[in-house]
């Protein structure tokens, strides 16, 4: 199985063009992805540079006929007339999705620095073993107050769901929105955490987590003590002239670690400012 995770910034490349076309085209010949996980979809945002008002969820999922596009909308605001003007994350998949989940993320006042509303999209979709799970998001910027709290909240989404692997089931509620559903405990988290390997932050992700299998980094089960490729800031030199560095990984329960064939970063695109991300796990 391919998965894809990659901050598009609204499908803006280094060049200024606006272009989810080619998205999907370097995202293709990254991979055979089974899953895309996008953050920095926007839709109706005339303020986002080259945006021009688009919808990114719909261009993009326009690419992908047959595939499921799951919405995670973090920003929802009233636009002109009676538009909304929505921003986020979006999941596409190949496979069945047997039901998703919308996370708000903390988002505790921090006065004096430019902050949103985040989200963490869950979907759990088929796979040849079982159901899995995979959660994209986007961690606050600015605030290292709220992305402390949203590195919490992932934790806690994490353990809550190895519990609910462990509820029995109700036959009796079967057909209904009570009927038990899966949701099991091995999982995969994709983002652009905002954060680098020797931020504390990054070692507390991965910390272990009572009742629960703990994430580990896929890019350390696969490279060792290599250090990670950057993610960002190798050509758009405008918005991050400081010397490129990761902050977009891919983090799998550990039980999944075996099954973990590689992981890799494709430096030579400039359809974002960031670099997508590819994990092969075995199915």
């Amino acid at each position: 199985m391919d998965l894809i995770t990659w901050n598009i910034q609204w499908a803006r490349g280094v060049d200024g063009v606006v272009d989810p076309r080619r998205i999907i085209r370097v995202s293709r010949e990254l991979g055979d992805p089974d899953v895309l996980c996008f953050q920095e979809v926007g839709r109706n945002f005339p303020g986002l540079a080259g945006n021009e008002g688009r919808d990114a969820f719909a261009a993009l999922a326009a690419e992908l006929p047959g595939w499921t596009a799951v919405e995670g909308i973090a920003v929802d605001a009233l636009g002109e007339g009676a538009s909304r003007r929505q921003f986020g994350n979006l999941i596409l998949t190949r496979r069945p999705v047997l039901q998703a989940f919308r996370h708000p993320l903390p988002w505790p006042p921090d006065s004096g620095v430019p902050t949103m509303q985040r989200v963490a999209l869950e979907v759990v979709i088929a796979g040849a073993r079982g159901p899995l799970r995979v959660t994209t998001t986007h961690l606050e910027y600015y605030s290292g107050r709220q992305r402390a709290a949203q590195v919490e909240r992932l934790r806690e989404l994490q353990a809550e769901a190895a519990a609910h692997a462990d509820d029995p089931a109700f036959p009796a509620k079967a057909g209904g929105p009570f009927e038990a559903r899966p949701r099991p405990r091995s999982g995969i988290l994709t983002a652009d955490f905002n954060l680098r390997p020797e931020d504390p932050l990054y070692a507390r992700l991965q910390a272990p987590i009572a009742g629960s299998p703990a994430y580990r980094d896929a890019w350390r089960i696969r490279h060792g003590d290599t250090p990670h490729a950057p993610t960002l800031g190798l050509y758009d030199k405008a918005q991050w002239p400081d010397e490129p560095y990761a902050c977009d990984f891919i983090l799998v329960t550990e039980d999944l670690a075996s099954r973990v064939e590689d992981v890799v970063v494709e430096g030579a695109t400039q359809a974002s400012d960031h670099q997508p991300v590819l994990l092969r796990l075995a199915d």
